[in-house]
């Protein structure tokens, strides 16, 4: 089993960040915050107001779905691109840009493939449900339950495994079945190391960006209004967020090279 270790990843992320800085941000800016920052403000307020609790999703125009999907892709595209900068000491943007655009046709597809995965796991498992509920109907809300917390664990679970997927396909030429399957050996025996990693950051991530929504939303609120103050702080957890996110992928750069050296 290869070592891996958070504490020398995160030295050497904070090095290389430091010194490539110039390269690594306006890279993130640009392809990873501003099209999500925009997507925000696609949002349409009945849809952001909306959460799981409530039995039907109101309605969204197409046009939303569409966009949503291409903010994706793009974020995607600039996650490679970053990761192409953290793992090929001297490339150039230009360089990274052009071997993120050949290699994401290959991410696109192992996303393809997982979500296949899940969706089959969940339709089977609530076939199972709907059968079993038909025996037994008191059992039913119990095993919707169980379906739904399954299916989350199943999910973080693939997520954890699948990390240093997104390296594994910029730093090679594998196609989609066998990036997926270097992806999972390369974590396996570290998804509780990397299952703290993801949380740490995140935890971080949403106080950071709490706290810049809270100060950057005040002034903003003084300056334009109530949507001068949404404006002003969603661009400013934005601008937390993209930094976080570079340390956070510089890191898994360095946990990559950590688990391919052995």
């Amino acid at each position: 089993m290869a070592t891996m270790s958070i504490g020398k990843a995160w030295e050497e992320a904070v090095a290389f960040v430091s010194r490539e800085s110039s390269l690594l941000f306006p890279v993130a800016l640009l392809f990873v915050a501003l099209p999500g920052l925009i997507l925000q403000e696609m949002t349409p307020p009945e849809l952001a107001k909306w959460n799981l609790s409530e039995a039907t999703m109101p309605q969204v125009p197409g046009s939303f779905w569409l966009a949503m999907m291409l903010a994706v892709v793009i974020i995607w595209f600039g996650s490679l691109t970053l990761f192409a900068l953290a793992l090929r000491p001297g490339i150039s943007v230009g360089e990274a840009l052009r071997l993120s655009c050949a290699r994401l046709p290959v991410l696109l597809g192992t996303a393809l493939v997982v979500a296949g995965f899940l969706a089959g796991a969940v339709i089977a498992a609530t076939l199972v449900v709907t059968a079993l509920s038909l025996v037994a109907k008191p059992l039913g809300a119990t095993l919707a339950l169980l379906l739904g917390a399954g299916v989350v664990a199943v999910t973080i679970f693939a997520s954890v495994r699948l990390l240093l997927l997104n390296p594994v396909v910029i730093d090679g030429t594998e196609g989609v079945m066998a990036s997926l399957r270097h992806g999972w050996a390369l974590t396996r025996g570290h998804f509780w190391r990397l299952l703290g990693f993801v949380l740490v950051l995140t935890l971080l991530s949403a106080i950071a960006g709490g706290a810049a929504q809270s100060v950057f939303g005040v002034i903003g609120t003084l300056i334009g209004g109530q949507a001068g103050g949404r404006l002003i702080g969603g661009v400013a957890t934005a601008a937390v967020s993209t930094v976080v996110q570079v340390y956070m992928l510089v890191m898994l750069a360095r946990l990559y090279r950590q688990a391919v050296a052995d």
